[in-house]
């Protein structure tokens, strides 16, 4: 059964499926939904470590999805800032360390060919993850 459910959106309409998906999985088990943006770091050890997105923009991102799972059932999930080189280890890292059992992502939308392959983050999760992975579309 799913307790515990670890959400990722990076402000995209994809992500928009993901986030709305696992606030009624959330509703629907009685869960605790957290909410997070991987803020990818670059840069080396050499030079200055740049993010992605600024500490305002990750603020911006969490609190549309925050408003997206309120509108489906869920009024206050956890808000996690994550800082990883890639998203998918940031995801499937800060998911087992922190006992969730349950991985939302999303994928975009593809057409012809490209529509039965997975988005590369949402592949690597499902090959990497140690608990249930759901799969937005």
């Amino acid at each position: 059964m799913t307790h515990k459910i670890l959400c990722t959106t990076d402000g995209s309409a994809h992500s928009n499926v993901a986030v709305a998906q696992a606030a009624e999985i959330a509703s629907k088990f009685g869960a605790s939904l957290s909410i997070c943006v991987v803020n990818i770091a670059h840069g080396g050890p050499k030079g200055p470590l740049i993010h992605h997105w600024t500490a305002a923009e990750v603020a911006g991102l969490l609190d549309a999805a925050v408003a997206l799972a309120a509108q489906h059932g869920v009024a206050e999930p956890k808000r996690v800032d994550i800082i990883s080189r890639e998203a998918a280890t940031g995801i499937v890292h800060y998911a087992e360390a922190n006992g969730y059992d349950h991985i939302v992502v999303g994928t975009g939308d593809k057409r012809g060919v490209s529509r039965l392959m997975l988005g590369s983050v949402a592949a690597d999760v499902m090959a990497r993850a140690h608990c249930t992975v759901t799969v937005a579309r």
